[in-house]
């Protein structure tokens, strides 16, 4: 087994050793900025740990960690044309970088690069991968549309938000770990085992997501701090606010959802305001710690040696701490 780093390097490497720019360079070079990008490379990495601990070269991964990857960006590029995002990972995203039209073709030539990248598996492995892939591709754009559709609408419920999240979150990093098993032909109960541990993770992650958008050091945090309340994001701290705050809080909260001042800085202190008074914010974070624990409960019956659970849980653990 290898550290952490060590795969994330690996991956990098052979990421910039695939990232080429070419002619048309109007469609490439905005592929190749955003990868370029950073961030913490979490699905890559799954990808290429799950390989080794299941037994296998994690090498033999890497075509399926870059598909990951690509794709994972991908999202990113037509999510932040969707919400309007000026910045990603700290720098300017692409379709402010260049334009809208610009950043959909892009967008579009990295889906299919990433079903591409498929093509270098053989037999079951490229079937079972394919199919993990299309079906985890079409919850992730479902999730997007659920996201869509909530800020629309005033009565999503906690569940809701929850399934919105699993989806547009969640089952890819679930997938990423269980391309790992399949590379490695681990067995399906393995192959299941480790995408539910993924999948309690990814449901950790994105409400800490959630959580840093509001509560991250802008230093630190890539993104617009405050960016889901400016977009009125009905994010799991509102609907939380909405269910534990009293009738003021509760009023408030949604009488400063409904406007878009100029400057949003004091309706971003109201709400951030409510979230901490109506026990929303702490309400959050345990929910946090609740399914990251689920997530470490799922590895007790992962058919491995303990030296590698422990290596799961680390990353896991690690993953929880961040502030970015």
């Amino acid at each position: 087994m290898h550290s952490i780093e060590a795969y994330r390097e690996e991956f990098i490497s052979y990421l910039e050793s695939k990232t080429a720019t070419k002619e048309p360079k109007n469609l490439y070079e905005p592929i190749a900025y955003i990868l370029s990008l950073g961030g913490k490379r979490l699905r890559p990495v799954l990808t290429l740990m799950a390989t080794d601990i299941f037994g296998t070269d994690y090498k033999k991964a890497l075509d399926a960690a870059l598909a990951i990857e690509v794709f994972h960006n991908f999202s990113l590029v037509h999510d932040d044309i969707m919400d309007a995002a000026p910045l990603r990972r700290g720098k300017a995203t692409v379709h402010e970088k260049w334009d809208i039209n610009t950043g959909i073709l892009s967008g579009d030539a990295m889906l299919i690069n990433a079903y591409q990248l498929f093509e270098n598996y053989r037999g079951e492995t490229f079937r079972y991968l394919a199919q993990l892939f299309s079906k985890t591709a079409i919850e992730v754009c479902e999730g997007q549309q659920y996201d869509v559709d909530f800020e629309t609408r005033d009565d999503v419920t906690i569940p809701e938000y929850l399934k919105m999240i699993e989806y547009k979150t969640a089952v890819l990093v679930a997938a990423a770990l269980k391309m790992g098993g399949i590379i490695a032909g681990a067995s399906e109960s393995s192959q299941n085992n480790i995408y539910d541990f993924g999948l309690n993770l990814g449901l950790a992650f994105q409400l800490q997501d959630d959580y840093l958008d509001a509560y991250g050091d802008p230093m630190t945090f890539g993104k617009q701090v405050g960016g889901d309340i400016i977009g009125n994001k009905k994010t799991f701290l509102y609907l939380k606010a909405l269910e534990l705050g009293n009738s003021a809080q509760r009023k408030e909260l949604q009488d400063l959802f409904s406007i878009q001042p100029k400057n949003p800085i004091d309706k971003i202190e109201s709400i951030k305001m409510i979230f901490k008074e109506s026990g929303a914010a702490e309400h959050t974070q345990k929910e946090i710690e609740s399914y990251t624990q689920k997530a470490f409960e799922v590895l007790k019956n992962l058919d491995v040696s303990e030296d590698k659970k422990e290596l799961l849980q680390k990353f896991g653990e690690n993953l929880m701490r961040r502030n970015v």
